[in-house]
């Protein structure tokens, strides 16, 4: 489900119509989040590290109102939820996109999106068996402990679908840490809301 926004009476009117106007309207940062806690407490149950920080993204993105906003045919929409469309590698060194459901149940989550991966792995198809605008476009790079990344995007078409990344794991003093690139459509969203997603992020991977 999804609401119209009607940009003469929304805040966002003239960043939307000025940031909307560029060839490339995405902005992006790149920060390090710590992991100690998350690692572990993924290990101590039995999940996979990727899914467990992966849920955590997903929560926190569907918890701020800018990362749901979406422009659908020149109309801006907030979607009730959004799900991620992140990136699976195969044992051929290839890769396809998987979809995943975002889940207020992370038992079921994680039921669900093993199934996704087992499917994508399987498949020789790169692109999803469901797609959509109410996406995250994420991806784990978890051989490189990167400081900044950039995409490949066509411009000819209208995405405004959040960006996120995940880089490698590394650990220093017995702190483990993680880079994580948000990238987002600066017509729907400010630094202000990426911090908000940042901070957030990390009081789930803490828990």
């Amino acid at each position: 489900m999804k609401t119209r926004i009607n940009i003469d009476e929304w805040n966002r009117k003239e960043h939307y119509l000025f940031f909307s106007r560029f060839d490339e309207p995405f902005f992006g940062v790149t920060v390090n989040v710590a992991v100690t806690q998350a690692y572990r407490m993924a290990k101590e149950k039995g999940h996979s590290f990727f899914l467990y920080y992966l849920y955590r993204a997903m929560r926190a993105a569907n918890e701020i109102e800018n990362f749901r906003y979406r422009i659908v045919e020149g109309e801006v929409y907030l979607f009730d939820k959004v799900d991620a469309s992140p990136t699976i590698n195969r044992p051929n060194g290839t890769f396809g996109f998987a979809y995943m459901d975002y889940e207020t149940d992370e038992a079921l989550f994680y039921t669900k999106a093993k199934a996704e991966i087992k499917r994508t792995q399987e498949s020789t198809s790169l692109m999803p068996a469901v797609s959509g605008e109410n996406l995250l476009h994420c991806s784990a790079i978890p051989w490189i402990d990167f400081t900044a990344i950039s995409h490949a995007r066509s411009f000819h078409f209208p995405d405004s679908c959040p960006k996120i990344s995940f880089g490698k794991m590394t650990e220093k003093d017995g702190i483990q840490q993680m880079a994580v690139s948000i990238h987002g459509h600066h017509g729907l969203m400010d630094g202000y809301h990426i911090g908000q997603f940042v901070e957030r992020f990390q009081e789930l991977l803490n828990e």
